[in-house]
């Protein structure tokens, strides 16, 4: 039998995905095309101004498909220890993205895409975030909805 870690209260939960925000680099993210078919991609990220921040290829399907609805699902971590996001994304150019939100992309990951004309920013806004490590944190996993805190 696998002994299991005792469930985390959720300000723990809370306090751990906020650490995954700033520490962690890289993430999926999940889209879909108007007639439905699935894109999910690895895409590097920063935490900023409580917004998800990455970048990839303005014609890659992720870019394409956050227009127009803008609807994104993106997990990070692996399948015992899932942060789980639901949110919009906006297409931001490199030209109208804030100096500060580049300079902490370009700083955080060492590549900066705001001079690159094939690349542009997605934005992601969060409704949602779950986070769970195994059965015992089912319960109670919803730490934001509707763009809220619960915690």
């Amino acid at each position: 039998m696998t002994e299991r870690e005792p469930a985390r209260d959720p300000e723990q939960r809370k306090q751990d995905v906020l650490d995954r925000l700033e520490k962690d680099e890289d993430l999926w993210v999940a889209t879909a095309s108007p007639d439905g078919v699935p894109c999910l991609v690895p895409l590097s990220f920063v935490w900023d101004r409580n917004t998800l921040l990455l970048a990839t290829r303005r014609t890659n399907p992720t870019a394409v498909n956050v227009t127009p609805a803008g609807q994104v699902r993106i997990t990070l971590g692996h399948t015992r220890d899932v942060v789980l996001i639901e949110g919009t994304a906006e297409v931001v150019e490199g030209t109208d993205l804030p100096v500060d939100s580049g300079e902490a992309f370009a700083r955080k990951l060492h590549w900066d895409v705001r001079e690159r004309p094939a690349w542009v920013y997605l934005r992601v806004t969060p409704h949602t975030v779950k986070a769970w490590r195994e059965t015992n944190e089912l319960a109670g996993r919803d730490l934001m909805l509707d763009g809220t805190w619960m915690v």
